[in-house]
Formats: structure tokens, sequence, C-alpha cells
């Protein structure tokens, strides 16, 4: 089963760059639009398996779609086997009901998987996909729920790297006008409400709250100690970030699948 990684991932080689960004950009404005996740797989080959156990078993690993509203909705296309699949979400099931998504197939991808137009038939199905969520009475996507149902989606290497510049560079100058112990404390509680404004979490910017305090007092006793010994320059190595996915999607964590959908070839 393939990394999810994007809205699109092509391990047949079919979509060109071009068009595989015009696809991932219109997955992407739908997911902004209307919250639900619509991802297209396209591979060679499902066998051994058929392509609906298959497709079900990528979308329930994967978990497409919010995670308080499980509306996704999972696109696969095996080009050697001349089959293609869409998964429906239980909570998309009344939108997109299997005789819609056979009419996705039939009218929007057969036809021009034929002519071996792939790129159009998929930008195709996902502009009626589109057109029928619209209709759905989903909630609104905001970037609070984005913030608690998709957290491994929120860039915490940013927000580590930033709060460690901040506090390396602001704790030295607070300390210099107010003094060790209030200019920590001054680090600290900046530090506590960066985070805050960042994650809208009191746990979490409690926790960046202390350590900065921690980390700002033990380099002031790092320098203090480093000037008692006459040595120059005091490196405290101290906290470093790991690195972060550049990628910025990942999957909702929702995603319900019990075998809706529809399956058809070409």
């Amino acid at each position: 089963m393939p990394v999810l990684t994007a809205h699109v991932i092509d391990q047949t080689g079919t979509l060109d760059a071009r068009q595989q960004q015009a696809l991932e950009q219109q997955l992407t404005a739908l997911e902004q639009t209307h919250g639900s996740q619509v991802v297209v797989l396209m591979v060679t080959t499902t066998a051994p398996e058929d392509i609906a156990s298959y497709a079900n078993r990528v979308a329930n690993t994967w978990k497409i779609g919010r995670r308080t509203v499980g509306d996704g909705v999972l696109v696969v296309v095996a080009k050697n086997d001349r089959k293609m699949r869409l998964e429906v979400a239980k909570a998309l099931e009344g939108a997109i009901p299997d005789i819609a998504a056979a009419r996705i197939i039939d009218s929007a991808m057969k036809p021009r998987f034929r002519e071996g137009d792939f790129s159009g038939g998929l930008r195709a199905a996902v502009s009626q996909i589109q057109a029928l969520i619209s209709g759905e009475a989903l909630p609104k996507p905001s970037a609070a729920s984005d913030v608690s149902s998709r957290g491994d989606a929120f860039d915490w290497g940013e927000l580590a790297i930033f709060l460690f510049l901040g506090v390396a560079l602001g704790g030295p100058l607070a300390r210099a006008l107010l003094g060790n112990a209030p200019g920590s404390l001054l680090a600290g509680g900046l530090a506590g409400v960066a985070a805050y404004f960042a994650t809208a979490s009191v746990v979490l910017s409690v926790f960046a709250g202390l350590a900065a305090l921690i980390y700002t007092l033990a380099t002031a006793a790092s320098s203090r100690a480093a000037s008692s010994r006459g040595s120059g320059n005091g490196g405290g190595g101290g906290w470093s970030s790991g690195s972060s996915d550049s990628g910025g999607f990942s999957s909702g964590g929702g995603g319900d699948f019990g075998g809706g959908g529809a399956s058809g070839d070409w």
C-alpha cells in the first residue's frame, strides 16, 4: 500500500508534472472550500485483490476525510487492469449514492480513459464529485477544527524553530534589561503566549513557557559559570528541533468506509 503524501498519488507515471499539479490544486481547493477530502490513487494493478476490496482497505487505512465528519472519497485507477473505483465514506453516501458514483464513472471517466485522456477523466470526475458534495449539509471547514482534527498536518517543526530562536535571541536581551530572574520570566511568558496563538492550546502554551523559562535560566547559569572559569564563549547545546514534513498534506483522520461507491472498467 502506498504512503499517503498528497491528494494525487500516481504510481504508474501516467500523469505528467503539469497534469498532476493541476489535479492536486483542484482537490486542494475542494478540501479548503467544503472540508471533504478526495484522494486519487493510480496503480498498475490491485491483483490479487479485486479493486473494490483494495480500495476499501486503502481508504480505511488512510482514514481519508475529517475525523469528526468522516467525509472522504478515494478514486482508484488500476491502469493495467483497466478498472476504476470510487470508494465513498459512509458520511457521504447520501450525497454520493452508489448510482451517482456509477454515473460519474460512466459519464466522466470511462469515455476519456478510452481515449487515453486520464487527466481529463479524473478532473471531470472530481468536478462531479465536488458538485454533489456542495449540495450536502456538511460542517464548513475551519482553522480551529483543522488544528484539532489534523494535528499531524500542523508544522510543529517550524513552531519549535521559531520559539527556540525567539528565546535564544530574546532571552539574553531580557536578562540584560531586567535582570536574570525577571528577564527569564518575561522570556517564558512571551514564549507561552506565542505558542497559544499558534496552537490555541493552553497545555502546549504552558509547556512552551516553562521550557523557555528553564532554558533561559540554564543559559544564564552556564554563561556565569563560563565567565568565572575565564573561558571565552559558553555554548549551550540545548534544544534542537527535528525536521518536519515539508509536504503539508496528511490524512484528515476520519473516513469510515463501509463499501459504498461503484466500480467500472473501460
